[in-house]
């Protein structure tokens, strides 16, 4: 018996049992489907933080000071609170003097106790200082940076939330600070994307100007005078193209010649992060979560396959009679064997394809509702259609086996 003969024995089988059919194929569909759902949804998750991430970001490379192990992970040393104010003004300097260097902002953390705005006010850990060049232009939904010297602030948009009466350019905020409380102007909203974080949203930040709010002082190893000193700084470079050449010169200078280099505690070490690392370990993470939920999803096609073979062997059961007809007319054992194949790699075809285009709805629904560009991985599509036929295959061998095994004689007899 020639493929075509058992394709169309096989295919008239499954039309003749067209409810039984759908119910088997029902598995991989739903693991198919679930695979490219996640898949997809993962691929618009991770396409929507890198094009934040590279397009609202200046190519910047970050530098703090803090333990090896705390400089790990997407937030840095920084973020984990290891960080060290060791990068002194004369640091900051000298790294505007390197070539391809367009600016350097230096960023400090001010202790207050808590913020009050129009009769209100609530409790504070810290504010943000850094100079009038940490925010461009465009950062803003309304207003303008600081000027340096001035009592100003600059609020994100969540900040500007904070109160019952939202916080608005030209109003007033009341800082509270271990020494005395001090009355600032707002000058600026940010817009959503300039402090967004990489996973979307961001935390309440107020920003203050260094001079006058900053005091953290260190003795200058290299001038020997009292210097203000910070935690961290950014260094952007002129373009992105230049990144890669300024990060090295960057981590020379502050490894070998800066203040910090002498500053710092002997077990900390100098941390270079740049946007290009952030996106790679952002993707790394996506790329972890997805697979994941895919293993999940994975467990449908299980089931899935499950089904397939518990469908075939009541068909070898039912159509014993006629495997016995065939075995008498001259059938062997492999054309047995190739009939339950076929029908059960036909399920799985037909599963696998309603599956994908299940997937790709359910995928671009997801999208949608989460407010994500919808981004496909084709790669993956053909994994996930390939697995299902698989599927299907390896389901039916166990069956087409055991129909291919019986006796001509008994199954004659078989009613």
């Amino acid at each position: 018996m020639n493929f075509r003969q058992s394709f169309q024995m096989s295919w008239r089988s499954i039309r003749d049992h067209k409810l039984r059919s759908v119910l088997t194929t029902l598995g991989i569909i739903i693991g198919v489907g679930s695979v490219i759902t996640f898949v997809t949804l993962g691929a618009s998750l991770q396409a929507a933080i890198v094009g934040q991430v590279s397009a609202d970001s200046n190519p910047s490379i970050v530098a703090s000071v803090g333990p090896p192990s705390a400089n790990d992970g997407p937030g840095g040393p920084s973020s984990q609170g290891g960080s060290v104010p060791v990068f002194t003004e004369h640091d900051i300097e000298q790294l505007r003097g390197l070539s391809d260097v367009d600016s350097v902002v230096p960023q400090g953390s001010v202790q207050v106790s808590s913020l009050g705005h129009d009769g209100q006010t609530i409790g504070w850990e810290s504010v943000t200082a850094t100079t009038p060049g940490a925010f461009s232009s465009d950062s803003f939904e309304s207003g303008r940076t600081f000027s340096s010297g001035s009592e100003e602030v600059v609020l994100n948009e969540p900040a500007a939330t904070l109160f019952s009466t939202n916080v608005t350019t030209g109003d007033s905020l009341t800082l509270q600070f271990a020494n005395g409380t001090r009355t600032v102007t707002v000058v600026g909203i940010l817009n959503a994307s300039a402090t967004a974080s990489a996973f979307g949203t961001s935390r309440p930040q107020i920003y203050v100007p260094t001079d006058p709010f900053y005091g953290t002082t260190v003795r200058s190893p290299t001038t020997g005078t009292q210097q203000r000193a910070y935690p961290q700084v950014t260094v952007r470079a002129v373009d992105y193209d230049h990144v890669d050449s300024v990060q090295p010169a960057v981590e020379s200078y502050l490894t070998n010649e800066s203040d910090a280099s002498q500053l710092k505690p002997a077990s900390y070490e100098v941390s270079l992060q740049t946007n290009q690392q952030l996106v790679e370990q952002i993707q790394e993470v996506i790329g972890t979560f997805t697979s994941f939920i895919t293993g999940i999803a994975v467990i449908s096609l299980i089931v899935g396959a499950i089904g397939i073979a518990n469908i075939m062997l009541v068909s070898v059961t039912e159509r014993t009679r006629e495997i016995g007809i065939m075995k008498a007319v001259g059938g062997q054992k492999r054309d047995i064997i190739q009939l339950f194949i076929v029908e059960a790699i036909i399920l799985g075809v037909i599963g696998s394809i309603v599956g994908t285009v299940v997937g790709i709805a359910g995928g671009y629904v997801a999208a949608q509702a989460i407010g994500f560009d919808l981004a496909f991985a084709p790669k993956w599509f053909g994994v996930a259609i390939v697995v299902g036929i698989g599927v299907g295959l390896v389901s039916g061998l166990y069956p087409a086996w055991n129909a291919a095994r019986i006796d001509p004689i008994d199954a004659l007899r078989h009613e």
